[in-house]
């Protein structure tokens, strides 16, 4: 036993850099296929065809060979530690109660808000009002997939009806839709990163808000002057319901005054239901079908947590995130340069697996532990991971944004390629300066 103890103690020091293995089978094994399947087979959407769950069970059975001196029931003791941990299950609960509200209000409310602001403002500001209303709707309903799979449709008959350029239109979609997938309360990524980090979403928000808000500024100038440039011919015309915007509302405003997200989820269940039933927008009968589908689709997230969560607990057990810890001290010896080690680990998972949730959750216990070693509070802390994953997961071209994007004009009619819209994708590049100005320029206020 006491040669244990000790054997322990000094792999705390120094950690155990082979312990890091199942991190890397994964990432050759999620990179190799997507790369196969999507660049040398053709396959569309090819990185969205490898099964995840399946590449993370395989690299949880790496992590359970490992270290053959601790017994397998020891193993499984210490991933039901990892699993059973307070912020894990209550981010899994949160996944099933946003995608209960998702399910249950539907995504016609979305249309709704775009159409109202296209019919009020002026055909010149056609763009700027595409890029607004990304905002709204992905801060409103959590999801960048979601908002660019819905307003990319309406960009394409703004381009097709005013005379603007498709790539810009759609590169405007895109980065609204990050912009919202960074700050709203209902995101995977903002449930991933506060509750990884012990967070209140609330003041992970104002964090968040503060860095976003300058690039979402400098992104609406840069917009306004291209289209103030563009040779235009049209206006663009459809119907609306504003009733359906009041769940979303009730979610955002609650959500940013600070309400308890299960509270403010439940709300937006509750007045959904009634509108879309009240309003004939769903069967009383299919409602509870709606409600299992959208939770339902939270699955492959939920399960993706479970399996990195126990992951991480081997890892962590074994020494592996100490030993990549010591590494990036090696390389960020101030706190500033911490941050900024945050920033491209969660950048490098990202680019890696292609999911800015999924790069946040197997980033979370190393920033949680970084930001002891450099003192950084828990909501900058959070605010970085979310940040940065959104900066790299906006501007991928096999990122599931761009595939939606690209697709979604493809079906219209469209030719467009990633290496269109990369250059007109002003947030994300925005977003990165703004963060660094931040980490680098902006003192942080005195406050855990």
């Amino acid at each position: 036993m006491k040669e244990v103890n000790e054997g322990k103690a000094a792999q705390s020091e120094k950690g155990n850099v082979s312990a890091l293995l199942p991190i890397a089978v994964f990432l050759v094994l999620y990179l190799g296929l997507g790369i196969l399947f999507e660049y040398v087979l053709g396959i569309s959407m090819g990185f969205y065809n490898i099964p995840i769950v399946v590449v993370f069970l395989i690299a949880l059975l790496v992590a359970c060979f490992q270290n053959r001196k601790l017994p397998f029931d020891d193993k499984l003791v210490i991933m039901g530690r990892g699993i059973g941990d307070k912020t894990i299950v209550t981010m899994i609960l949160i996944f099933m109660a946003a995608g209960v509200f998702v399910g249950t209000v539907g995504r016609d409310s979305a249309e709704s808000v775009a159409y109202l602001l296209l019919a009020i403002f002026p055909t010149e500001f056609a763009v700027v009002v595409l890029f607004i209303v990304s905002c709204f709707v992905s801060l409103s309903m959590g999801t960048s997939v979601g908002t660019i799979t819905l307003i990319t449709p309406i960009a394409v008959a703004v381009s097709a009806a005013s005379g603007f350029d498709l790539p810009l239109c759609v590169a405007s979609v895109m980065g609204g839709a990050m912009f919202g997938d960074n700050l709203s309360f209902i995101s995977d990524t903002t449930i991933a990163a506060c509750q990884g980090q012990g967070c209140a979403m609330k003041d992970k928000f104002r964090e968040n808000f503060k860095i976003a808000l300058p690039a979402a500024l400098v992104t609406l100038v840069i917009i306004t002057v291209l289209s103030f440039g563009a040779d235009l011919s049209g206006s663009v015309q459809h119907g609306y319901d504003l009733i359906e915007l009041v769940p979303y509302l009730i979610v955002l405003v609650g959500g940013i005054i600070g309400i308890n997200v299960f509270i403010v989820l439940l709300l937006g269940i509750v007045s959904g239901s009634v509108i879309v039933v009240a309003t004939g927008a769903t069967a009383p009968t299919d409602l509870l079908a709606n409600m299992g589908s959208g939770a339902a689709g939270m699955f492959e997230t939920t399960m993706v947590a479970v399996l990195v969560s126990a992951i991480c607990a081997l890892i962590r057990e074994y020494g592996g995130f100490t030993a990549l810890l010591n590494g990036i001290k090696s390389l960020f010896k101030s706190k500033k340069g911490g941050q900024l080690g945050m920033g491209l680990l969660v950048g490098a998972m990202d680019v890696a697996t292609a999911n800015n949730t999924v790069a946040i959750v197997m980033a979370n216990p190393i920033a949680a532990d970084m930001a002891q070693t450099y003192g950084i509070s828990r909501r900058k802390t959070a605010s970085i991971l979310d940040t940065f994953s959104c900066v790299f997961q906006g501007i991928l071209p096999y990122g599931a944004q761009m595939l939606v994007a690209i697709s979604a004009a493809t079906e219209l009619g469209y030719t467009l390629s990633a290496f269109q819209i990369i250059p007109l994708l002003f947030y994300p590049f925005m977003l990165l300066i703004s963060s660094l100005v931040f980490i680098f320029l902006i003192p942080e206020r005195k406050k855990s």
